[in-house]
């Protein structure tokens, strides 16, 4: 015998039902996610390049855009973009290149001074180190990058052999920015032909993510530029080599939130201290903290604060698992699909607005054809009123007859 759908609902408590529901909702979610990732690592090539050309198209569309309203064709528009972003990164690249390759002997020097240096204080110095004991920490330590360097050997080999690979995602890169410079409204109206009656939630969706990727990637561009910049002017003040070279690592590492700050700034902490020693390192040190904090409470907040708001901690976790999934690649483009992935879905699940009924004019009363002549004016209308008071009422010298004589 089948209990009634009362015996079932007490044998299963409302709370429990929930949660099975969620349960199996989350199940289904994580089964499509675990696929979907699987997907992307095997089209890693493709995945990759087209990322990045979303990125590089969302930076330089305003470009693009304004070309185009300067009645510019749109093939003209995108072809200059695309000259001025390559001529910009090649400037760059060889300002970088040439002031590495001027300063790289200069900064072994000043690191061999300073290594003599710090050997001397802690011979000299309150540790009282003893120079076999210096010499074995070398030694050891010259044994270590003995041991690893067949690793790196291969490391080198493996990189050669995807050398390919890498310039045809450069190529399909560079072709997928140009064509969604050139025609990204026509691709975007193609695509949502495939919803149907569903398109303009999509297109709500997909507008809102556009904007939040736009303004995400021109923000944190601009807030990189100044840390970069700013992070340049104190390294060459201080003299130490390298600057340039460490400006930019600093400008790249600012696109991953956090994380690549700390990275990027250890490693221009270390060359500070090798080359001008440890009480630059420490000044460093503080300017980049105090700058970092200027960063996260004014910057931040002013230029990217209106498409991205979230905790910290939420950072925290989108970065190790986009690390986790992808490595660095997965953590510097896990914070702008979370952010597009936190803008869309509330457009992809709200209803239309309800579209009021439009009101026409208001009518106007018809106005009478005016006469012709006095003879053919209409007569006026009696009252209906009037006219019963007229019946029910006899008339004076009508009624009763007049006496003759």
């Amino acid at each position: 015998m089948i209990p009634d759908p009362e015996r079932r609902s007490q044998l299963v408590p409302p709370a429990l039902a929930t949660m099975a529901a969620w349960s199996g909702c989350l199940i289904l979610l994580g089964v499509v996610v675990y696929f979907s990732a699987q997907v992307v690592a095997t089209l890693r090539f493709v995945a990759l390049p087209v990322a990045i050309a979303l990125l590089l198209t969302a930076l330089l569309f305003p470009i693009t855009n304004r070309l185009r309203r300067a009645g510019l064709r749109p093939i003209w528009a995108t072809w200059i973009t695309m000259l001025v972003a390559f001529a910009v990164l090649v400037a760059t690249g060889w300002i970088v290149g040439v002031r590495a390759n001027d300063e790289f002997p200069r900064l072994v020097a000043q690191v061999q001074s300073t290594a003599g240096e710090v050997q001397k204080w802690l011979l000299t110095g309150p540790l009282h180190l003893q120079q076999a004991q210096l010499t074995s920490w070398f030694d050891e330590i010259a044994n270590q990058l003995n041991a690893q360097r067949s690793a790196i050997t291969n490391t080198v080999l493996t990189g050669a052999t995807v050398a390919v690979e890498v310039l045809a995602s450069i190529v399909l890169l560079l072709f997928v920015t140009f064509f969604l410079l050139k025609d990204g409204d026509r691709i975007w109206s193609w695509f949502l032909r495939a919803f149907g009656g569903a398109a303009p939630r999509v297109n709500r969706a997909g507008t809102a993510a556009w904007e939040t990727l736009s303004h995400y990637v021109q923000g944190t561009v601009a807030v990189a530029a100044v840390h970069g910049v700013i992070i340049g002017i104190v390294l060459a003040g201080m003299g130490v080599p390298l600057w340039a070279p460490l400006a930019m690592l600093i400008f790249l590492a600012s696109f991953i939130p956090i994380v690549g700050i700390l990275f990027a700034g250890a490693l221009a902490t270390l060359v500070t201290l090798g080359a001008q020693g440890p009480v630059y390192a420490l000044v460093f040190v503080g300017i980049l903290v105090v700058e970092q904090q200027l960063e996260n409470h004014v910057l931040q907040p002013l230029i990217v604060g209106r498409a991205l708001n979230f905790h910290p901690l939420a950072i925290i976790l989108v970065l190790a698992v986009g690390g986790v999934l992808a490595g660095i690649t997965g953590a510097a483009v896990a914070v702008p699909i979370a952010a597009v992935l936190y803008r869309a879905l509330p457009e992809l699940r709200r209803d239309p607005p309800v579209e009021q009924p439009a009101l026409g004019p208001a009518p106007t009363p018809p106005t009478p054809p005016p006469p012709t002549s006095t003879s053919e004016a209409p007569e006026a209308p009696v009252p209906a009123a009037a006219t019963a008071a007229g019946a029910a009422t006899p008339a004076v010298g009508h009624d009763e007859p007049r006496d003759k004589g």
